[in-house]
């Protein structure tokens, strides 16, 4: 019986990097991907250029935009949001007022009900400045952004990571960003999501036929990583099973865990939050339907054995 703690404390942290992924194709990558180390994508056309995701802390979406000014000195013009977790959309205000807020409408009213309540998680991180900034362009399942020659599909999937989860699609470079849907190196993470819709979202996203994909966390890579997302997920699946089979709890559950092939992954605590989602998934709750995150975010710092680390 293993339950392997992360490892935040043996990591070094290598500064932010922009790499280009594809001609014009940027992604924004902060490893190595851990609790509030986002990745962000950047998407540079002739007459438009599009921002996926933000960060965390006002000095990391600072460094951020200090980036992309370098490549695009008047800065975006339109920033999607993938989700509403804070990692990815509290960096929001620092791109207006000339960038265009993109979301979808799930994904604007839960960031409204959000608010800053991450920082609440974590009260010691230096989080700055940050003054929500919601998005002003929202739509329902689809919506087409045009950057020069090159266009970008937003596409709802799940509920998966989130209840509103959004990817954005470049067909020309076949180059996808993933949001937190795609996962690399990192523990996946469905609390506020759901098991089965995750799984059904990677089938969507493999029939897009991206070569190249960018997950929220962690390295880019091609279509394994959804293979190894997908691996993770069947995995907590059927610990979910057995452990209500045996009247165990969530928590117990990850305690008798044996991680095994996923013990290198960051994070290993996710697995209770995950389990949460599976266990009630099992009982017939509906995907994305809300749990208890302050609960269950607990036993997740109990079984780590400490609070684990938001990098600054």
């Amino acid at each position: 019986m293993t339950a392997a703690l992360s490892t935040e404390a043996s990591v070094h942290l290598a500064p932010p990097v922009m790499a280009e992924v594809a001609d014009r194709v940027y992604a924004y990558l902060q490893p190595p991907g851990g609790w509030c180390l986002n990745n962000a994508g950047l998407v540079v056309g002739n007459d438009a250029t599009v921002l996926v995701d933000t960060a965390a802390t006002e000095y990391r979406a600072r460094a951020l935009r200090a980036t992309v000014q370098r490549l695009v000195p008047d800065g975006p013009d339109y920033v999607v949001n993938t989700h509403f977790h804070g990692d990815h959309v509290f960096g929001n205000g620092l791109f207006l007022p000339r960038a265009t807020i993109v979301a979808n409408e799930r994904t604007r009213a839960d960031a409204a009900t959000a608010g800053l309540a991450l920082c609440g998680l974590w009260p010691d991180v230096d989080w700055g400045y940050l003054v929500p900034a919601l998005p002003t362009l929202t739509f329902r399942d689809a919506l087409t952004l045009r950057a020069g020659g090159l266009t970008v599909e937003l596409l709802r999937l799940g509920p998966a990571h989130t209840a509103g989860d959004v990817v954005a699609w470049i067909p020309q470079r076949r180059v996808v960003f993933t949001g937190d849907l795609v996962w690399s190196g990192v523990t996946p993470y469905v609390l506020m999501g759901s098991v089965e819709g995750s799984l059904r979202a990677l089938d969507e996203l493999r029939a897009l036929g991206a070569t190249t994909v960018v997950p929220g966390h962690g390295a880019p890579g091609g279509p394994e990583l959804f293979d190894r997302t997908e691996e993770y997920l069947r995995w907590v699946r059927d610990l979910a099973v057995r452990g209500v089979a045996e009247g165990l709890s969530p928590l117990q559950v990850a305690r008798r865990a044996d991680l095994g092939r996923f013990a290198h992954l960051l994070d290993s605590e996710r697995l209770v939050g995950n389990l949460h989602r599976a266990h009630a998934e099992l009982a017939g709750l509906p995907p994305g339907e809300p749990l208890d995150i302050a609960a269950a975010f607990q036993e997740m710092v109990d079984f780590h054995g400490s609070l684990p680390t938001c990098y600054l």
